[in-house]
């Protein structure tokens, strides 16, 4: 834990840029820019740990997985193939658009499909800290499929990639109980980054994957699903938004699990994480509510209220076998 808290006091004030171009039907930088040299060597995605003979990265398992030691984990995959997209769009060589549309490859032929759930990639290792089972879908996998595909879609016309694009929106219609990615809840449907028995409703989760919803919107502006994804989305978020200010930081989920700790804090790369993620929203949406809470989470990231933070984040991860 002494580690994790040096390495998120040395972490950039903004995790990530942000793209200039948000909303033209052509998809180039995504959201946040990812710099592929930093995914690849592990210092946004700690958990990456070596490649395989296509360049897809393979991450090393959670600190309480027992059981397998390394994963294919769509998330991790999906992050390193926008970086490599970024990579392409500066240099425009034949070589890197070959290397990114691996990925693209790698999402089409690794969908689990079917005519109720349409397109899911699942990640096959148990999450003890949710109590998710071997096979668990989520909502940030979702996105990052869908924002690999339709890049791969537009550089090759493959109308294939975009057909599963489509069909990954399926599953945010769906509860999590029948397979879905989403949670009903008070606020509005909710797409979680980790789907369990009850809601996790992990906010970072959460805004990653309107990313995708959104760059669906883009490319297809006539497709109504997807507009209403994106529409109940955000409308979720600005609602629900204060349930994760604890009054000198933020949450980093809002998990009621009888065996989850009754407060998880977010670490400070979090913190500054939420801080980049509405800031986005922001600009993306105009909607002053993000902007609002954009400024707040900044203020409050402090030597004083982290040392605070850290002291409920210990206990947290006890009570999670995490430490």
């Amino acid at each position: 834990m002494l580690k994790k808290m040096v390495a998120d006091f040395k972490s950039p004030k903004q995790r990530y840029p942000i793209a200039e171009d948000m909303h033209s039907p052509q998809l180039g930088e995504y959201y946040f820019v990812f710099n592929e040299n930093r995914v690849s060597a592990g210092k946004d995605q700690a958990l990456i740990n070596k490649f395989d003979e296509n360049g897809i990265p393979i991450n090393k398992t959670y600190i309480d997985v027992k059981d397998k030691d390394y994963v294919y984990f769509p998330i991790s995959i999906g992050q390193m193939g926008l970086a490599v997209f970024n990579t392409y769009l500066q240099t425009k060589s034949e070589n890197d658009k070959q290397r990114f549309l691996k990925f693209a490859e790698w999402f089409y032929d690794n969908a689990d499909v079917s005519e109720e759930l349409g397109a899911r990639w699942l990640t096959d290792v148990k999450l003890p800290a949710y109590h998710s089972p071997e096979n668990w879908q989520s909502a940030f996998s979702q996105s990052r499929g869908i924002s690999i595909l339709l890049r791969g879609y537009q550089l090759t016309g493959k109308q294939e990639y975009a057909d599963m694009a489509e069909k990954a929106l399926v599953s945010f219609t769906k509860p999590v109980s029948e397979g879905g990615v989403t949670s009903f809840t008070e606020w509005g449907p909710f797409y979680e980054e980790y789907t369990s028995s009850v809601p996790t409703l992990v906010l970072n989760g959460k805004i990653f994957a309107m990313c995708g919803i959104y760059d669906f919107v883009r490319v297809f502006p006539e497709n109504k699903l997807a507009r209403r994804l994106y529409d109940e989305g955000i409308e979720t978020l600005k609602k629900i938004l204060p349930e994760y200010d604890m009054g000198f930081w933020s949450r980093y989920n809002l998990c009621k699990a009888p065996w989850y700790p009754k407060i998880d804090p977010a670490t400070i790369s979090y913190q500054k994480l939420h801080v980049t993620q509405l800031k986005m929203l922001y600009q993306l949406t105009n909607e002053e509510v993000f902007n609002a809470y954009m400024q707040k989470f900044d203020k409050q990231n402090t030597l004083f209220n982290a040392f605070r933070m850290y002291f409920i984040k210990f206990r947290a991860l006890k009570k999670l076998g995490r430490i």
